[in-house]
């Protein structure tokens, strides 16, 4: 597999400590910011750009065999850098792992690296080919599942994720699927009280996941 350029301080720092290979790291003023802004295709470099090995991308069956395990599976989240901000708020959470479905999916591109500030390098992350098929694995192998869905009645705080948790995250402007909605043993929702109908996907993230860190 081709190698992956990244950009950012952070990002490459945290490459630099991760799981993956560098190959090659280009850093102001040796290399002129023109030509880092070229290597990279963005101006938001901060000075570094590296080569890097392929994303190791996790087992989505090992992410369930670890102990007491929270878990963010997203459906459909195609936007890359709210996938790399809702892996941040994962692994600052200290949750074993995250789940991608393989098609209709941001991956872990460049962009996602640098909205992640690294993270990615760190929290095992996993694709499946099918979400609600794996949620069925989870839920066999003693895992809850609870799907996040504004309409819901019951919030995160009035539901029991201490233990063994995928929390679910629907994709931009259409949610849940059915079919992955259907998979969930319950669905949960933040209370609102502003005019907005939703939350950006990685705000509603970190609400959730620390609801089950304070629960832990």
């Amino acid at each position: 597999m081709a190698s992956q350029i990244i950009y950012g301080k952070q990002p490459v720092a945290e490459a630099e400590r991760g799981r993956r290979r560098v190959l090659r790291v280009w850093r102001a003023p040796e290399t002129p910011p023109g030509d880092l802004e070229r290597l990279c295709g963005s101006p938001d470099h901060q000075g570094v750009v590296a080569e890097v090995e392929p994303y190791p991308y996790a087992g989505a069956a090992e992410l369930l065999q670890a102990e007491n395990a929270l878990l963010i599976a997203l459906d459909q989240v195609q936007d890359p850098r709210n996938l790399g901000a809702v892996v941040r708020s994962t692994e600052a959470a200290g949750a074993a792992g995250l789940v991608i479905p393989e098609r209709r999916s941001a991956a872990v591109t460049a962009v996602t690296c640098k909205a992640s500030a690294g993270a990615v390098e760190h929290l095992p992350i996993a694709h499946v080919r099918n979400l609600a098929d794996w949620l069925a694995e989870a839920k066999e192998a003693g895992f809850w599942i609870w799907g996040a869905d504004a309409g819901a009645e019951q919030a995160p705080w009035d539901v029991d994720l201490s233990g063994p948790t995928v929390l679910v995250m629907g994709g931009e402007g259409k949610g849940l699927r059915p079919r992955v909605a259907s998979a969930c043993d319950g669905l949960i929702a933040l209370p609102q009280r502003g005019r907005i109908e939703s939350l950006n996907v990685s705000a509603a993230a970190a609400a959730l996941l620390f609801e089950a860190v304070r629960q832990r």
